[in-house]
């Protein structure tokens, strides 16, 4: 039998962390596998979709390395690939499991099922459970709302019958019938639920592998029913665990003391193959605890086994720290490929170099740039009364010997230097002066560097006052 999983999100939001972890998982155990992973669209739920939701899963999942062997527009034997194209599908196999007995319409209104949950909570029953046999109509009424499409389709449920399965990351689960409720598989508006959609269009798709958040545990034995009904060969779950933020609470849309969405990464020039990487390691480890994996090797080395049972916690510093980590190892050019800079090649090269094992993500070199494209025009009051505190005599000889004509960084350096080694001081005491001086800043990197970089006509404007 051939691996096949699937990621299937909804079109009502953009690719969240959680739902590219889950991504991941399903990719990394379907090529692990040398099988194929597929992308499906559940689009059922019109009133919530939101425009460019399917765009944001396709093309951040993209942005990722994660590459579906099929998706929407992929012309096969499975599809399609969105639910909303296969709602005729879903309505004549819920009839088909009306007429077998495994299905039942359902007219209460609205009204009279907050009239049944009503009668129940008087009983002492607060957690509701339909009852079938509740609603007093005579079949006239019924048939009057079946021909205006008033009824749902409910899923009659073997309350004798236990649902059982052997998850792929927490061991056996099992509920009891009797806890489930006769559910909806067909809505008014003629839509299928999701629990119905899902399982038809997981047989459709020939889905042997399906690796989600914990949130659908309670959604599974529902699914199960549904595969038992049609003697379908039901795949295998597992139920991954939450991912957390560093107060230990599970990651909420709601929280914007974090970023949530892939898309927020991207755009601030995280390195993709880091948050692979970093995304990676959210519930899962290697047994030798590598951390550091390119795109094929962590394919190769992925087991499902060791998919974590306790929740992961997204720690930005990490994150960072794998980004910094990634930027630092690429070749120059490779980064200037990335990055939409104004000056000459040379100073480009220059620039992506002095910054290069500092910088966490993309973004923070075109901070880095404006400090030199737009340099100040006026000098700090604070950065003015740090350097008039200082000895003034390194600054002195610097604005005395620079060479404007042989403009070159290493010759900078050199300078420095000598005025350390003449003045016989060193360090800070050494380089803040210039660097006041010069840079108008008292950090920075690479002080020769940053010269080189301001460029000799601001460097000879800002120096003036000591020549």
């Amino acid at each position: 039998m051939k691996i096949r999983t699937r990621y299937a999100p909804s079109p009502t939001g953009f690719l969240h962390i959680g739902g590219a972890r889950t991504a991941l998982f399903n990719y990394l155990f379907a090529k692990h596998h040398n099988g194929d992973f597929i992308l499906r669209i559940e689009d059922s739920d019109n009133l919530r979709n939101i425009a460019n939701g399917e765009k944001s899963q396709i093309e951040n999942l993209l942005w990722l390395g994660i590459t579906p062997d099929e998706k929407p527009g992929s012309i096969t034997e499975f599809g399609p690939y969105r639910q909303s194209e296969k709602l005729t599908r879903y309505q004549k196999l819920a009839e088909n499991l009306v007429k077998k007995g495994f299905a039942y319409y359902a007219f209460d209104n609205q009204e009279e099922l907050g009239l049944q949950r009503k009668s129940q909570i008087e009983k002492g029953i607060f957690s509701f459970r339909y009852d079938a046999n509740w609603l007093k109509i005579s079949e006239e009424e019924k048939e009057k709302r079946y021909k205006n499409r008033r009824f749902v389709i409910r899923f009659k449920v073997n309350k004798n019958k236990n649902y059982c399965w052997n998850d792929l990351v927490r061991g056996n689960i099992c509920f009891e019938g009797s806890s489930i409720s006769d559910w909806v598989i067909i809505k008014s508006d003629g839509f299928p639920t999701y629990n119905f959609a899902v399982v038809i269009d997981d047989f459709d798709m020939k889905i042997s592998h399906i690796f989600r958040g914990e949130e659908h545990i309670s959604n599974t034995p529902k699914q199960i029913e549904i595969y038992n009904a049609f003697q379908w060969d039901i795949p295998k779950f597992g139920h991954l665990t939450i991912i957390t933020d560093k107060n230990g609470k599970k990651l909420s849309k709601r929280d914007k003391s974090l970023l949530q969405f892939v898309e927020d990464y991207k755009n601030q020039g995280y390195h993709s193959e880091a948050f692979f990487n970093f995304l990676a390691l959210l519930g899962w480890t290697s047994p030798d605890s590598q951390e550091f994996f390119d795109h094929d090797s962590l394919i190769k080395a992925f087991d499902y086994k060791r998919l974590s049972k306790a929740p992961s916690y997204f720690d930005v510093e990490k994150l960072n720290w794998f980004s910094k980590s990634y930027i630092s190892k690429m070749s120059p050019d490779e980064i200037l490929s990335n990055l939409k800079l104004s000056n000459d090649s040379n100073w480009n090269r220059f620039f992506v170099e002095t910054f290069q094992k500092s910088t966490i993500k993309y973004v923070d070199f075109y901070k880095n740039f404006e400090f030199f494209q737009n340099p100040k025009q006026e000098m700090e009051p604070q950065m003015i009364e740090i350097l008039e505190s200082l000895d003034q005599r390194p600054i002195e000889i610097f604005a005395k010997k620079i060479d404007y004509k042989n403009w070159d960084a290493k010759k900078i350096n050199n300078l420095i230097k000598e005025i350390g080694q003449s003045l016989q001081i060193k360090g800070k005491e050494l380089l803040l002066p210039i660097r006041l001086a010069t840079t108008w800043a008292n950090s920075g990197p690479e002080l020769a560097r940053t010269i080189w970089l301001l460029g000799k006509k601001v460097i000879e404007k800002r120096l003036l006052k000591w020549k």
